[in-house]
């Protein structure tokens, strides 16, 4: 690695590093932080995905190989000091990289060519570890693609990219739709919509028995406090409920999307069969 340490965080590109915090700056830049060597290979393998690295010299001789691979890529990577890292990265004990990154998100209409057969929803989910949570288990389950309504949060939050761990690099994301605007697209596409919600007049179990889940579903997920709003309610194609079987009053976010998930990805994979 080329260059002095900075040790400084006055310096110009570590201040440049630490706007992208904040949402407006990444807007404005259309570059967002990633921290540690995952987050550096999905980076990689990503054309233009890796803007800019910094590291800690322990960790440029911990990672030697991710760091050779940015240098080759023509990624310029900056060495700072202990102190600097501490000051960039959001964690409590990081891992001595952290990844300058370009945005990833796509247009819906480029999300939505392939006919997906599995597209998650998130409306009105505000907790960033939730949506990075969420988006890592539709990545798991296999839905071809993730949608941030104008009234979620950003995925390239910090919290939320960490929570995401990689999956924010592997399948198609879009940011920003109004769901109202959104909803006529997801038909046009040939998707069923569900909603998940705790008001839902039928239950998972019985979407699953009468075969709705084989169909083509884009899964609409909410706030976990307080759920999805009566207007968006009111547009999708069905409400569903998961079935409470114990003494639990209710699921967390996640549990639930990895529930819907998986319930359609098993019902599509067993109806191509």
């Amino acid at each position: 690695m080329a260059g002095r340490e900075l040790t400084s965080i006055r310096s110009p590109r570590v201040k440049a590093a630490r706007r992208l915090a904040k949402r407006a700056f990444r807007r404005r830049e259309r570059r967002f932080l990633a921290e540690g060597p995952q987050a550096v290979r999905e980076a990689l393998g990503i054309p233009g995905g890796l803007v800019e690295l910094f590291a800690t010299a322990e960790a440029e001789t911990r990672h030697a190989d991710l760091v050779a691979a940015a240098e080759q890529a023509g990624v310029p990577v900056l060495r700072v000091s202990g102190e600097v890292m501490a000051e960039l990265a959001q964690t409590v004990t990081p891992q001595g990289l952290l990844a300058v990154c370009g945005f990833l998100d796509v247009p819906l209409e480029d999300a939505l060519a392939p006919e997906p057969r599995l597209v998650t929803v998130l409306a009105h989910v505000r907790d960033p570890g939730n949506a990075g949570t969420v988006l890592r288990t539709a990545d798991a389950a296999g839905s071809e693609s993730v949608v941030f309504t104008d009234a979620s949060v950003d995925p390239y939050n910090g919290k939320c990219v960490r929570a995401s761990a990689g999956s924010l690099f592997h399948l198609p994301v879009v940011v920003g739709p109004r769901f109202d605007t959104l909803i006529p697209e997801l038909r046009k596409s040939g998707l069923t919509v569900l909603a998940a919600d705790g008001a839902g007049s039928r239950t998972l179990d019985a979407r699953i028995d009468d075969g709705t889940l084989a169909r083509p579903t884009a899964w609409v997920f909410g706030n976990e406090a307080w759920g999805l709003p009566a207007e968006i309610l009111e547009l999708v194609d069905e409400v569903v409920a998961v079935p409470i079987h114990g003494r639990a009053e209710s699921l967390n976010l996640a549990t639930a999307a990895a529930v819907c998930l998986y319930a359609s990805a098993r019902a599509q994979r067993s109806a191509a069969i």
